[in-house]
């Protein structure tokens, strides 16, 4: 790191005097931001913010935005080593400080918040930051209890981390990353797996931050949610700020302008109404079930896990232990060449229902019915292919084209020409000899989309798969969509993005709660 003087400013929270930062290795990249470390994460890059100030950091995904934060929370360059050019402060503590100095003055929220749990029970997670800096047990008790009267958590008390939901995990980790009252809180990619509701929590705990006077930095793809709490958005660019504007200069931009910069939408409401139009179409076309092709249906379907299948209640009159969930679904009828979104609280059980449709999981009781017959779960783990949230588990072989070929006779001439054709036309040829954990994210997801097709697997699920996304990486997998589609299979996506579900797909389908669902 080069030793560059930065002039002493004290109204400053965090000041960045022309900073360029190149990762020192492939670990240091973002896997989620496909920040490569064949160029810098952060080229020349000068910026201050000011107490209190609500700043969010936007931009195509790998431009620097997310290594920023990790300068910010003193993350770069002691924990992401590379080489570091320039002067960075946050808090008067300069870049390349031991990572405990800056523990008491910067909160940190992950995109991923199970990366940063230290326990495996809510209360004990919360007061771990005050452990670990050696506070009394009465301080340590007494911030406990102000946090969760702050932030209005007191149902996550006593839980198990791995029982909550996407959103519950989310306001754990804010709760837990301000116990030690720092001054800054810096959040990358907060809302990334979470829906409305949820986000509608972080925002409100976000925005009892800034009435606090914290300094809040956010590095954000979904910028409708935060739009009211920023004073100010940063455009980042490989590795550069191209912009920086103040609240007020960028919510009047034109939808075209944000669009151009690659960034998501500042106003949800023309998607919500689409999103809304194709509910209600999807009713009333399973209502009339007058169309004819390949289709997956479910009647009476229960999904849940957590007992032995004797143990549930026949008529749904026992409730579910702790650790357990069922529910009943609402009869769906799934068609070929259509690509159905099926959205709705985290909770509600859409993970469950697509593992079950997938044979992943046994149903409760009810019926999946193909082509009108029932189907059991061997005969859906043969037809269908789940594509992960998260494809990391998924990937197996040494190279993408060994991916492809796994299970398969590599020796048979018509399989290898089906090899080929599917990475050209899924823009993996020039990837084909490359180890599947050295690709970027979206090259691993169309490399299990191109798995899928080459087992010739008919019903295609995806699940969350623009988290993190930015607009051209969310048309990315809306033109990949539109591939399935156009193959004949049935496609199936898990999502909360209203973008997605009302640009790309053709029918939306709603998962809310009902009665019969619980989850403990």
């Amino acid at each position: 790191m080069s030793h560059v003087t930065i002039e002493t400013d004290t109204t400053a929270s965090i000041i960045t005097e022309h900073v360029t930062f190149h990762y020192g290795s492939a670990a240091g990249a973002s896997s989620s931001s496909s920040e490569r470390p064949t160029r810098d994460a952060l080229n020349d890059v000068s910026l201050r913010v000011s107490p209190g100030e609500c700043v969010v950091l936007c931009g195509r995904s790998g431009c620097g935005k997310t290594s920023y934060t990790r300068l910010a929370n003193g993350l770069i360059p002691t924990f992401f080593a590379g080489e570091l050019t320039g002067a960075h402060h946050t808090a008067g503590i300069p870049a390349g400080s031991p990572v405990d100095a800056f523990t008491p003055i910067v909160g940190s929220v992950f995109q991923n918040p199970k990366t940063q749990y230290f326990n495996a029970d809510t209360t004990s997670e919360l007061a771990f930051p005050c452990e670990n800096m050696g506070m009394p047990a009465d301080e340590i008790r007494r911030r406990l209890a102000e946090t969760v009267r702050r932030f209005g958590i007191e149902p996550l008390l006593n839980r198990s981390v791995f029982r909550l939901s996407g959103g519950q995990k989310q306001r754990l980790a804010v709760a837990a990353a301000t116990m030690l009252h720092p001054p800054i809180m810096v959040l990358d990619e907060p809302t990334g797996n979470l829906d409305a509701r949820s986000i509608d929590e972080l925002h409100g705990m976000i925005a009892r931050l800034k009435e606090s006077g914290t300094t809040v930095v956010i590095a954000e793809h979904r910028l409708a949610w935060c739009r009211d709490l920023a004073d100010r958005f940063v455009v980042f660019e490989h590795g550069r700020v191209i912009g920086d504007y103040t609240a007020r200069d960028f919510l009047v931009l034109s939808p075209e302008t944000i669009m151009s910069m690659g960034l998501r939408a500042l106003d949800m409401r023309p998607y919500r109404a689409v999103v809304e139009a194709k509910r209600h179409d999807v009713t009333v076309r399973n209502a009339a079930d007058d169309e004819t092709g390949p289709m997956l249906r479910t009647r009476m379907l229960r999904i849940g896990y957590g007992r032995r299948r004797g143990m549930i209640d026949p008529i749904g009159r026992g409730r579910p232990k702790r650790g357990e969930f069922l529910r009943d679904v609402p009869d769906l009828t799934l068609r070929a060449g259509r690509i159905t979104a099926l959205m709705g609280a985290n909770g509600t059980g859409k993970s469950t229902l697509v593992r079950t449709l997938c044979g992943l999981l046994r149903p409760i009781g009810g019926a999946i019915l193909w082509d009108g017959k029932p189907v059991r779960a061997a005969a859906l783990t043969r037809r269908a292919f789940l594509v992960m949230q998260d494809v990391n588990y998924q990937l197996f072989a040494d190279s993408v084209r060994e991916e492809l070929m796994l299970g398969l006779d590599e020796n048979d001439s018509e399989i290898r020409r089906r090899c080929d054709r599917l990475l050209r036309d899924l823009d993996l040829e020039t990837l084909a000899d490359r180890h599947p954990m050295s690709l970027s994210g979206g090259e691993k997801q169309r490399t299990a989309i191109a798995s899928a097709l080459m087992c010739g697997k008919e019903l295609i699920v995806l699940d969350e798969p623009t988290s993190g996304l930015d607009r051209f990486h969310m048309r990315q997998v809306g033109l990949l969509l539109q591939r399935l589609k156009r193959a004949g299979r049935i496609v199936v996506v898990v999502t909360h993005d209203e973008e997605l579900a009302a640009d790309w797909c053709d029918d939306v389908i709603d998962l809310d709660p009902v009665e019969t669902s619980s989850s403990i």
